[in-house]
């Protein structure tokens, strides 16, 4: 984390690349995270429904208690992860104070809540697939949205 520390990144050319890969293999994570929730727990409420609450008709079991539990636990883990490295980023490079406050508001809350969303959606109501899957997209869009602004800082602005 030692672009939080100099001033001018511009001087540090060094830095450079550390950030542009870091930005990519970002954005490789966030495209992942959504082909293989896809593949494996769906991001469509439908599809969210049929793994939460199994599937009579096609002969597919509920998720355990235990196995969802698990599975947000990592949730919650990689998310973290993802979002807080990107907002150090992001804020590093982003000069405009309420923007830089909106996006990443906005960010942090629609993780936040696609992840209580879920958690309601199996202990509580199956109405709640459908806003953690609207959460889950949006999310998702404002961290790649991050990502591209991130970017094109770092490499056409000339103020940083």
């Amino acid at each position: 984390m030692r672009f939080t520390l100099i001033k001018n990144l511009r001087q540090d050319k060094s830095m450079h690349p550390i950030l542009t890969g870091l930005l990519f293999f970002t954005f490789f994570y966030i495209i992942s995270d959504i082909l293989v929730k896809h593949l494996n727990f769906g991001v469509f409420p439908n599809e969210v429904m049929t793994t939460l609450f199994g599937n009579e008709d096609e002969f597919i079991d509920p998720l355990s208690a235990s196995s969802f539990l698990e599975f947000w636990h990592v949730e919650i883990f990689f998310m973290m992860m993802i979002l807080l490295t990107l907002s150090t980023v992001f804020i590093r490079l982003a000069k405009h104070t309420t923007f830089k406050a909106i996006v990443l508001n906005a960010l942090m809350l629609s993780a936040l809540f696609s992840l209580i969303s879920l958690l309601l959606a199996f202990f509580i109501s199956q109405a709640f697939v459908l806003v953690y899957s609207i959460l889950f997209f949006a999310w998702h869009i404002i961290a790649m949205y991050m990502i591209f602004y991130s970017l094109w800082k770092l490499y056409y602005d000339p103020n940083i």
